[in-house]
């Protein structure tokens, strides 16, 4: 497969999963545009990549302002004159508030990092891998958009809930174009996310893998290497998917 020239956009891609998926994008052959919202984090990441051999870029924006994303997508696609593959990488927990006293700041604010970035980005995006080759966008959603998620993270399940349903919405709206859209959905996998209660409450760290069916927790290579694989010609015939990378979590043992 001959991916020279093919232009992979990851959101949110300056540390963890993302910054994983830009590197198995870009050792598969894409030049890989990283996005993020720390510019000195985001000229090391592309450092590291560009010693590695691959052709990468950075855009700093927030992707929850519409204005930022709409005009340095654009300036994306424009400078490469397509966009073959866009990760909506970006997104969070944003904290925890129980409805009765969640705020509605909080409520939008957790709304706009997790849902509100999926649309704008791809919106923007739309037009660039209508020109690109098996072009994709690949989302994540969670399993809390299916068990409604732990206490005070009713907003964020809410959230990665409506992931799902644009997803599977995107890939009826796009699929005359050839565009195809699917999620990931991760479980519990071991990055800086986690660092805080790893450091803090290492035995609830530790207890977590007990809801694993595999008996242990992921790692972000193994998201990325799913991500890779809906991203190539391999995965070509798939569309308005959402695949689970949890050893199982799901599942509720």
């Amino acid at each position: 497969m001959n991916l020279k020239g093919k232009v992979a956009v990851v959101t949110g891609a300056t540390g963890g999963i993302g910054f994983e998926v830009a590197k198995r994008l870009g050792k598969d052959g894409y030049t890989v545009v990283l996005n993020g919202i720390h510019d000195e984090i985001g000229a090391k990441r592309v450092a590291e990549l560009v010693a590695a051999g691959i052709t990468a870029e950075y855009f700093g924006f927030d992707v929850t302002k519409e204005d930022e994303v709409t005009s340095n997508i654009n300036a994306i696609g424009k400078k490469f004159g397509r966009i073959d593959v866009l990760v909506n990488n970006a997104g969070g927990l944003g904290g925890r508030q129980r409805f009765e006293e969640m705020t509605t700041e909080f409520y939008r604010s957790v709304m706009a990092l997790n849902l509100d970035s999926v649309f704008f980005a791809s919106r923007a995006a739309i037009p660039f891998l209508k020109k690109g080759e098996n072009a994709s966008i690949i989302n994540y959603t969670s399993n809390a958009a299916w068990n409604a998620g732990g206490p005070g993270a009713g907003v964020y399940a809410t959230s990665k809930g409506g992931v799902h349903a644009i997803t599977r919405a995107m890939a009826k709206d796009l699929a005359e174009y050839g565009i195809r859209v699917n999620a990931v959905s991760p479980g519990t996998i071991d990055t800086p996310f986690h660092a805080q209660i790893k450091s803090t409450k290492p035995e609830v760290f530790a207890s977590w893998k007990n809801s694993v069916l595999l008996g242990r927790l992921g790692q972000p290579e193994e998201v990325a290497s799913v991500v890779a694989f809906l991203a190539s010609d391999n995965a070509s015939f798939i569309t308005a998917e959402t695949i689970q990378i949890g050893g199982g979590q799901a599942l509720g043992i």
